[in-house]
């Protein structure tokens, strides 16, 4: 791979890590974002603070690059979506919109979206043994409010920006990704406090599996949307049991039922991924947990809230 490629949201979660791989690939690299990294350096051949709300910042952005791998995006935590709905919609859509329009205006030749599996309708989603979900279920609509709805516009956009206009754009449906270098609060045992009533159900992709595989999407012809997650299920009491094991802590869970859980399952349907690709998520849960909780931990020690001789 020797093209030159924007990565927006580069200072972000997946961004990052995102721009890593494609330096490790021999990339030219451009990451935007209004933030930095957070825990390291980014590795970019260059880097730009750009608010991509804004369209001559989103000229800026698409200048001179082959392919634009799009992350930015006003997001957070299901706490955070359900809260802020206007401002998630307002300000996604004005960077999806300037964004796909600044690829074409300035000749990109392909453009990724990275979606998520907030798209798919609620009444799919109801019961915490869901069914996988395909990608042609996210219609008749009925997305998560707001932040899904804001997704699954930008994916119709991509589609008629790809036949009007011939701009090779990609859509990829998230579903909830993890790993090192993302936000984490952290806590020493005894209570946890579990939104819900911990039985509502979600599958979890690793990092290195999510770069991986938009990677490789970006190699294909696919260009309607497609599932990038694990297929395995597990509740939220399972997953905090997980991390209390991999961490030899002992926990007792309290369950808020008033505080936003989402819908009670979600999980996805690879069929499509492993047809287009020939591949799948491959790291378990457990070794990505594991994964994940020793660089917490490394960051707390460094940080001075634990100390070295406990270290386990």
């Amino acid at each position: 791979m020797s093209a030159k490629i924007l990565v927006t949201g580069a200072g972000g979660f997946i961004g990052h890590h995102l721009v890593k791989q494609l330096k490790a690939r021999g990339c030219w690299v451009r990451g935007v974002d209004v933030k930095r990294p957070e825990y390291e350096p980014t590795p970019a051949d260059e880097f730009a603070l750009l608010d991509l709300r804004r369209w001559p910042d989103c000229l800026q952005a698409t200048q001179a690059v082959d392919e634009c791998y799009h992350l930015a995006a006003n997001m957070g935590g299901i706490g955070f979506i359900t809260a802020y709905k206007a401002e998630i919609m307002r300000d996604s859509v004005l960077i999806n919109t300037h964004m796909l329009e600044a690829a074409r205006v300035n000749g990109v030749s392909k453009f990724l979206f990275t979606s998520s599996a907030c798209v798919y309708p609620g009444y799919r989603q109801n019961v915490p043994e869901v069914t996988p979900l395909k990608e042609e279920e996210a219609y008749p609509a009925d997305a998560e409010d707001g932040y899904g709805w804001e997704k699954l516009f930008t994916e119709r956009m991509c589609r008629h920006y790809r036949e009007d206009y011939g701009l090779r754009t990609y859509v990829v449906r998230f579903h909830n990704v993890y790993g090192p270098l993302g936000t984490y609060d952290a806590a020493d045992g005894g209570e946890i406090e579990v939104w819900g009533d911990g039985r509502q159900t979600r599958s979890y992709c690793y990092i290195d599996d999510c770069v991986e595989g938009i990677l490789r999407l970006m190699q294909t012809d696919e260009h309607e949307p497609i599932n990038l997650g694990s297929d395995r299920l597990v509740s939220i009491d399972e997953l905090v049991d997980l991390v209390a094991r991999i961490a030899g802590k002992w926990v007792t869970k309290r369950h808020d039922l008033s505080k936003p859980q989402g819908v009670r399952g979600r999980n996805s349907d690879n069929t499509k991924l492993r047809r287009v690709l020939g591949w799948e998520p491959r790291v378990p849960l457990e070794e990505g947990l594991g994964r994940t909780y020793r660089w917490i931990r490394e960051q707390l020690m460094r940080t001075g809230r634990i100390r070295e001789e406990v270290r386990k």
